[in-house]
This record gives C-alpha cells, structure tokens and sequence, in this order.
C-alpha cells in the first residue's frame, strides 16, 4: 500500500482554490477530497527516488471553511486514524462585495481582518521524550492552541522567513543517520552533503505531530536563509571561491537548491503561476525529473538571474513580497548588491503596482533591513574596507572581519540599504500610499521593532517599521545578548560613528529608533490587519507548552 511519508501541507488558499503538498512512499495518484465536495488530484513526479505532488484543490467557496482528507490511489491517508487532532481545514477568504453591509465590515470592505504569523529560524525538534537543549517550540505552541480551542484565533499565513532547515547544524539523530551512511571523517562531516540527506532534515522537522498537522491547516509561505544551505551562505566574492574550491560544495549547493524547489518554493506559487512554469511542466512530464531539477540548480549557481526565488502574494488589500536575499546577491566588490538588477527590477515593478489597491504592504526579507545601530555602522564600515576605501591591507582585513563576524546583512550592502529606503519612501508617499509598510525579518534570533527617519524631505505617508522575530526553536548565548542590547545604546551609536569615519562611510539616507524590545526567546509576531489599521502581538514559547503575549502595539500612525 502507498504510504504518505510527509505532509500534507496547505500552502496556497485564495476564494476557489487551495494547494496542499505531500510526499508518497511510491508513484500514485494522490487526491484531496473536501467535505463540501471540492476536490483536487495530482500525479506524483520523482526526484532522486522520492515521490511528491502538488495538488491543486478547486471548487472552494469564499469565505468558507471544510475539512479534507488525503488520498493516495484511493486509499484513505490523512488524518491518521489515530490522529488526537482535530480534522485538517482550508479556509477560504471572504469574496469582498463593496455593497454588503458596509458598517460592519472593514475600510477595505472585507468582513474579516487578514491575520499574519511570522517567524524564522527553526531547528529540528528532538525525539518525543528527549531533553529540548534549546527551549519549547513556538511552532509547537500555537500547534496546541489552535488544537486545543477550535475557535482560537488563528492566522490566515504563517511566513516561515528563513532557517527551515539546518544543512550544517544536524542533530544528533541525523549525525548518527550520517555516520552509518557514509562516515564523518571527510568532508562536509557531520552536515548534509546531497538531496537524500536534505530529505531527513525534512522529515526530522516536518514529521513533528504538532507542527504536521499545524502546516496541514494553516497555509504557508517560505523562504530560505543561510542555514538552509550553509551559514553565512554568499557572504562575499572571496568567500564562494573558497567554497567552490572544495570537493563537496558542489553536491551540497545544488542539493540544496533542489530540496528547496520541490520541498519549499513550489507551494510558495499561485495555480496561475504554477501552470505557467516551464520547469514545473518539465518535471510533471519526466519519468524522472532529476536531471532536470539539477540542471535547473546548475544554471542557478553559475547565474542567479536565472532563477526567481522571491515572489508576490495578495490578500485582499495586503500585499506580500517575498524577497530572496541570498541566491539573488551581486559578490563582486565593485559592484557588490544585495539583489542583482533583474530582482530590484521586480520588486520595484510589484511594489508600485496598481497604487491605491494596497492598505498594507509587506517585505519580507530574511534579513534585518533595520539593525542595532553598531551592527549596522560596523556592516558599512567593513563593507567599505573590503571595497578598497582604506587599501588593500584593510581590505584583506575587513574580510576577515566580515566572514568572522558574519557581516552580511543589509548594511554590508550599502548601495541595496539605500535603494530599499528609496524604494519605500515612494510607495508610502502620496494620496494613494498604504497605511504601513512594514519590514518583516528574522535570522537575528531576537525580536524588536525599529522605525525608520528620512533625511531629506518629509518621510513616506504610511507608517514605516522594521519588525524583527526570531527564532522559533533556537537559542542565543548570552554574550551575544548583551551586544545586542548594548549596540543600541548611546554608547554604540557613538563608537559605530567613529567606525564610519574611519570607513569614509557617507550618512545612510534614513536614521531609525528602536520603538520595542530587544526581547529573547522561542517566539512569534502576529499581525492583524484590517483596513487601514494595523496591531502587533509578540507571543513567546513557555515551558508548559503555552504561548505568552510579550507585547503589544498598535502600528497604525
């Protein structure tokens, strides 16, 4: 009999449509069947030995809620029989009517409020019954609550931005799976090497039974961060010569790029989009699609505006982009960037698209945007340093600096710093600006807010905010708390303004404060938006399994 290995996930839900991802133990048919009698099925595709589909489930009415159940060639595999959950559900957003009971519903006419769960990284869950050496999950919090109470609040997206995986910090479980597969003496020792590698990962974090059936039930949207491939991944020019240097980095790298696209990416992608992508086509059609997967990674690694890992999503007058800070990056230091042309292109074209339409954009970017202000000082300073601004023994200096210190967010960027506060600044400006644009980040592994100030002018409109949470099951050593904490103090700022001279740094178009935290933690932020209005809440992991509020603010100017 088929067996389901893994999932399903519910990863797309608009009004009509929903799709939900899962792997098989073998080629089949899998098929979702609703209780209100929309349904949906998919032939399963290969890669390296595995079976997956992507089943796109229509018929869906908006506004609605029905439990569903997975099949594989017929035979029922979801929920477990024995399953102490309640029945997985796809909830469709309510279709907005202008002239449905205005006074009850919000400025942008929907009835409801769009309620967004964030957060980033998550390191595998151990053993049921094993000592946890970094504190309760948040994932597995909210897992218990929503179970728990059926009419909980619940969020309509949870944004997993960034570490889903760790390629390079395994648990002790898979280093075991590891050393009796291969062996740990060569390298890369007890990290992931190739995609059957990457899948126990995978399982190891997906299989956990609260976290299996939360992403069965709540639709998702992801994106990689180092981590996911190896830490500091793209740091700089020098630091990928190095790696592709080595016999191993190869294999990883395209493994890692391919788990991404079949375990991560292909849910991120509307049924529109889906249909209208070549590789995908490709892989659906192939006996099997390995080949074509790692050629695909391939002209990926030799050129990244080959691919496009970021993207858009709608919900109703929320818009969210997506944007892959990490396989998009121009090295080189003369023209080093966050994001190559082709990707600033399209974040600019959907970031201005149909002004008016948007009460609240979001940017997703695993990344900071907004940091300590010592951090940051420290990023440009260095940037510059390895750019030449002080000589080339500087230079060699500050790369060591940087890849010692993990300098590469934003701020190791300055020219991308720049263009986002541009970039921000025209969208929230003007008659037809969003109430709030707002940051959302992680990777730092603690939560805070910053707000932003222009230089020049009079600032954007809307409300600006970077929003900051991290991790969802991961720690922070405590000396690294206290910098965080000291790199916004007054103290920092004045050492990071020496720094920036000595760098020859020019002043950053926008100076920021922080409005909340630093707080530490397994955590997440959640999002309520409606209409024009806008509120925070930071809810934090505790050890009886609960969730904690930290923290509340109303965002809205």
């Amino acid at each position: 009999m088929t067996a389901l290995r893994l999932g399903p996930l519910l990863r797309y839900a608009d009004g009509s449509t929903a799709t939900v991802w899962v792997e098989a133990s073998r080629p089949c048919t899998a098929r979702v069947r609703c209780a209100d009698g929309a349904e949906g099925s998919a032939r399963t595709f290969q890669v390296a030995g595995h079976h997956y589909a992507l089943v796109e489930v229509t018929g869906l009415t908006a506004g609605t809620t029905t439990t569903y159940e997975v099949l594989l060639d017929g035979t029922l595999v979801w929920p477990p029989a024995d399953s102490r959950f309640p029945p997985s559900e796809i909830r469709t957003p309510a279709a907005i009517d202008a002239g449905d009971g205005a006074e009850d519903r919000g400025e942008d006419g929907t009835a409801d409020p769009i309620r967004v769960a964030f957060g980033s990284c998550r390191w595998a869950a151990p053993p049921a019954g094993g000592h946890d050496p970094v504190g309760p999950d948040a994932l597995d919090s909210l897992a218990s609550r929503l179970a728990a109470d059926p009419a909980a609040e619940r969020p309509d997206v949870l944004l997993l931005i960034g570490d889903q995986v760790y390629a390079d910090e395994v648990s002790d479980a898979t280093k075991e799976r590891i050393a009796t597969r291969r062996g740990l003496a060569d390298p890369p020792g007890a990290e992931v090497a190739d995609f059957e590698e990457y899948t126990w990962l995978y399982y190891e974090s997906w299989l956990d039974p609260e976290v299996r059936w939360l992403l069965s039930t709540v639709p998702s949207c992801m994106v990689f961060d180092d981590h996911d491939v190896i830490d500091d991944w793209n740091t700089s020019a020098s630091w990928l010569a190095d790696m592709r240097d080595t016999a191993w980095w190869r294999e990883r790298l395209l493994s890692g790029l391919m788990s991404y696209w079949v375990h991560q990416h292909l849910g991120n992608l509307s049924p529109a989009e889906l249909a209208a992508d070549p590789l995908y086509a490709a892989v659906r059609e192939a006996p099997d699609a390995t080949d074509e997967l790692r050629a695909f990674a391939s002209r990926a690694d030799a050129d990244p505006a080959s691919a496009r890992w970021s993207y858009r999503r709608d919900f109703g007058r929320v818009r969210l982009l997506m944007v892959d800070s990490r396989a998009a990056r121009v090295l080189d230091e003369d023209g080093r960037s966050m994001l190559h042309p082709g990707e600033e292109a399209w974040l600019r074209e959907q970031a201005l698209d149909d002004p008016g339409s948007v009460d609240h954009l979001l940017i997703g970017t695993s990344l900071p945007w907004l940091l300590p202000h010592l951090v940051h000082d420290a990023e440009e300073w260095d940037a510059a340093l390895c750019r030449g601004e002080r000589g080339a023994r500087w230079a060699r200096v500050g790369e060591k600096i940087r890849r010692g210190a993990d300098l590469e967010h934003w701020a190791a960027f300055p020219g991308s710093f720049a263009a986002l506060a541009e970039l921000i600044a025209e969208v929230g400006s003007g008659a037809d600006a969003p109430a709030s644009v707002l940051v959302l980040s992680g990777d730092v592994h603690h939560a805070y807010l910053a707000e932003p100030r222009w230089h020049e002018g009079p600032g954007p409109d809307a409300r600006v905010l970077q929003l900051t949470c991290s991790p969802v099951h991961n720690s922070v050593p405590a000396y690294i708390r206290v910098g965080f904490r000291f790199g916004w103090s007054a103290v920092a700022r004045a050492l990071g303004r020496r720094l920036r001279r000595h760098g020859r740094c020019p002043r950053p178009p926008v100076g920021w404060r922080r409005t909340g935290g630093p707080w530490f933690g397994n955590q997440l932020m959640f999002l309520t938006l409606r209409g024009r209005s806008a509120r925070l809440r930071l809810e934090q992991a505790q050890p009886d399994g609960t969730l904690r509020t930290a923290e509340e603010a109303d965002l809205t100017r």
